[in-house]
């Protein structure tokens, strides 16, 4: 399994029990306030804020925690201002990082993101340094007793989904960001139980770490992805299965 999509399965994993924490409900409510704010307070007609709304129901937020964040959002009701900022840089051995954030304080957000990518071996780049090597796709993983892989296949492809793959313990289903919501609407409505879906920035080169190498950098993704600022860490690491396994536990 790719370097990605493990650590995707590890983090739904910690994310099952973290959900309860305040830390995951303030990522959540800025992404639907923000979602609301550039798109509309229509779910239906806003994929980005029907995204953020199923990761709320996800993480059990009550309806009108969600609602609130939505009318902040659409002006509704008065609230922070955020923005989305996407920093480039690199982290140990020179693996290349996409960190996606929602900030209220640009100054304040790209020193934290500094220091802590510094902390850890790596460093800001600029616009442009490593976001060409990353591209957009939608990536859904499927628990494994939910179908076999005829009927995943089946399914993903009927429904747009480009590839199927056996991620080990999951079927990992790949399609374009224009198909992903008919895809992940077309598992769900033939009971298939998603592990998680969201459109990720996806890789065309990896770089393979080994020990100490790669321990800085499970290091630095959880630091990373602990700062209440940052939604999202993409990188184009490639760490062995028993490895990161081992240092995620």
């Amino acid at each position: 399994m790719s370097g990605h999509n493990k650590w995707s399965t590890i983090k739904h994993k910690k994310a099952a029990t973290d959900a309860k924490r305040s830390k995951i409900w303030t990522k959540i409510i800025k992404e639907i306030t923000v979602a609301a704010r550039l798109g509309g307070g229509d779910a239906s007609g806003n994929p980005r804020l029907r995204a953020a709304v199923d990761k709320a129901r996800g993480a059990n937020m009550p309806n009108d925690t969600i609602d609130r964040a939505i009318k902040k959002g659409t002006g509704e009701l008065e609230g922070v201002h955020y923005e989305d900022i996407t920093y480039e840089g690199y982290g140990p051995g020179g693996v290349a990082m996409l960190v996606e954030v929602t900030t209220d304080n640009r100054t304040r957000t790209v020193a934290e993101v500094r220091h802590t990518l510094e902390k850890y071996g790596g460093n800001l780049g600029a616009s442009g340094s490593v976001a060409w090597i990353f591209k957009k796709r939608g990536v859904i993983l499927v628990d494994k007793g939910s179908a076999d892989e005829d009927r995943m296949m089946e399914i993903g492809l009927d429904s747009g989904a480009e590839d199927v793959k056996d991620g080990g313990e999951t079927w990992e289903i790949d399609a374009e960001p224009t198909t992903y919501e008919a895809v992940k609407d077309a598992l769900s409505k033939a009971g298939v139980k998603l592990l998680s879906a969201e459109l990720a920035m996806i890789p065309s080169t990896r770089v393979h770490l080994d020990d100490h190498k790669a321990e800085t950098m499970i290091k630095l993704m959880n630091a990373l992805e602990d700062d209440d600022d940052v939604q999202h860490v993409w990188a184009n690491f490639d760490i062995d299965d028993a490895l990161l396994e081992r240092l995620s536990a």
